[in-house]
C-alpha cells in the first residue's frame, strides 16, 4: 500500500467496511478506516523541501491534528498510536462495564426508555427450588370490524373481507374458550391480558373463559386494540386518565381491579410507566429486554418489570415471520430448556422468568392448541421449571401490592 500524497487530507473515522473502501496509510491499515471521497481535499501548496503531511485522527474520545516535518513524522506517528491505544482501552473498558451481560448487570442503571433508575430484583430460586419461572399470558382483545391482524393481507381491500374477518372472529368465539379449556384440563396456571371492552362486548365468551381459569390474574390491556389505545404524545395526565378509565372499566366488568399492565399492541412511551405506577399498577409486561425481574423507580413510585421477550410472542412469529404453531412449540421448548440448562450449569446465578404471549389467532386453532399441549407436557417434566402466573411471581419475589 503506497504512501498518501502530501496534498491529500485523510479523515480517519469509525471503521466502515464497504465495497468502495479507499486506501489508508499502512500505519493504520489494521484499523480498517474507510475515508469517503469528501475526505480528500487539496491542501495548501508548500515550498519545495518543506513537504508536510496533515494527519487527522477522529474518535469518540479524541481528536488529534498534527502538522509535522518529514524528519519527525515517524516519531509523531508512534506517539499518536500510543495515545490512541490508551484512549481505546479506556473506552472499551467503560463499554464493557456498561454492556456486559445485560443492561441489568449493574446494580445502578438507567432504563433506556424512561431514563428512570432501574435495578435487578435478586431471586435466588423460585418455590420448590425451581430456577425458571414461566408465565403464559393469554391476550384477550377487541379489535372491531375492519381492524386487527390479517391472515391474508392481499384481501384487505375487499368489502367485506370475509377471510380476515373470519380469521379474527374464529379466534374470539372458538379460540378463546379452547385455550381456557386446555389450561383447565392440564391443571396449569394462566394469566389473562384483557382489553377492558372485551367482557362487555363478548359477555358469553368471557364467562366461559373465566369459568375455565377462575384464579387467573387479570392484567389490564387498555380499552381495545384498535380505536381506543394509549394517548401517546399527549402528556402524562392524559395517559394517567386513560389507565384509570381502563382499570375502572375492568373492575366494573370483571369484579377485579388489576395490579398488572400491558400496553395495547405493546406500544407505550416513557410517560406510560410513570402513569401506570401512579394509578396503582405494581408490575408491567412492557419490559422486553431481560431474563430477570427488575424494578423501575419512576417518579410516581416503583414498578416491577416482568420480562416479556418479543421473540417468544406467538402472534409476531406467526404473522410477521410466518412460523406455524409447531415452530413455536420448538422455539418455546428450546428457549425454556436452555434457561434451565444455564441455571443448572451456573447455580449461583439469579432465577429467571419469562412471560410468553399467546393469542387465540395462533394457539386457539386445533393445531395451535395441540402444539401448546405438547409444550405444557414437556415443561411438567423439567425439574427446574416452574409454570406459574404473574401474580405468583410477584408474591414469590416478595413484591407487595
Amino acid at each position: 500500500m503506497g504512501s498518501p500524497s502530501a496534498k491529500e487530507k485523510w479523515s480517519l473515522r469509525t471503521p466502515i467496511l464497504n465495497s468502495d473502501r479507499k486506501r489508508v496509510p499502512s500505519n493504520f491499515a489494521a484499523y480498517y478506516f474507510c475515508p469517503t471521497k469528501s475526505d480528500f481535499e487539496p491542501m495548501p501548496k508548500f515550498r519545495p523541501g518543506r513537504t508536510r503531511l496533515l494527519l487527522m485522527l477522529q474518535s469518540a474520545d479524541m481528536r488529534v491534528s498534527v502538522s509535522l516535518s518529514s524528519a519527525r513524522r515517524e516519531h509523531a506517528l508512534e506517539k499518536i498510536r500510543k495515545d490512541f491505544g490508551r484512549v481505546t482501552i479506556v473506552f472499551l473498558a467503560l463499554a464493557t462495564l456498561a454492556f456486559s451481560g445485560s443492561s441489568l448487570g449493574a446494580e445502578n442503571t438507567s432504563d433506556w426508555v424512561t431514563g428512570s433508575p432501574r435495578e435487578p430484583i435478586h431471586v435466588k430460586a423460585w418455590p420448590g427450588g425451581k430456577k425458571v419461572a414461566v408465565c403464559f399470558v393469554f391476550d384477550v382483545e377487541v379489535w372491531g370490524f375492519g381492524h386487527g391482524p390479517n391472515f391474508r393481507p392481499d384481501m384487505t381491500a375487499r368489502d367485506p373481507d370475509v377471510v380476515d374477518e373470519g380469521f379474527r372472529q374464529y379466534a374470539i368465539e372458538w379460540g378463546v374458550p379452547r385455550v381456557g379449556r386446555l389450561f383447565n384440563e392440564e391443571g396449569m396456571p394462566l394469566s389473562i391480558v384483557l382489553n377492558a371492552a372485551f367482557p362487555e362486548k363478548y359477555p358469553e365468551v368471557w364467562k366461559t373463559l373465566r369459568s375455565s381459569a377462575p384464579k387467573a390474574p387479570i392484567i389490564a390491556h387498555g380499552v381495545n386494540n384498535s380505536t381506543d389505545q394509549l394517548p401517546l404524545g399527549r402528556g402524562l395526565d392524559e395517559q394517567q386518565a386513560y389507565i384509570r378509565r381502563t382499570l375502572s372499566q375492568l373492575e366494573k366488568n370483571t369484579g377485579v381491579r388489576p395490579h398488572g399492565w400491558s400496553s395495547p399492541s405493546v406500544y407505550p412511551n416513557a410517560d406510560t410507566f410513570r402513569a401506570s405506577a401512579a394509578e396503582g399498577i405494581t408490575y408491567s409486561l412492557d419490559g422486553m429486554d431481560s431474563d430477570v425481574l427488575s424494578r423501575l423507580n419512576t417518579k410516581s413510585g416503583p414498578l416491577v418489570l416482568i420480562p416479556y421477550p418479543a421473540t417468544t410472542v406467538d402472534m409476531g412469529q406467526y404473522l410477521s415471520r410466518f412460523k406455524e404453531p409447531s415452530d413455536m412449540e420448538r422455539l418455546w421448548i428450546d428457549y425454556i430448556t436452555e434457561l434451565a440448562h444455564e441455571a443448572e450449569t451456573h447455580p449461583d446465578r439469579d432465577a429467571t422468568v419469562v412471560a410468553i404471549g399467546i393469542h387465540p389467532f395462533v394457539i386457539g386453532t386445533p393445531n395451535g392448541t395441540a402444539a401448546l399441549h405438547r409444550v405444557l407436557e414437556n415443561l411438567k417434566s423439567q425439574k427446574l421449571v416452574w409454570v406459574t402466573d404473574t401474580q405468583a411471581v410477584m408474591d414469590a419475589a416478595d413484591q407487595k401490592q
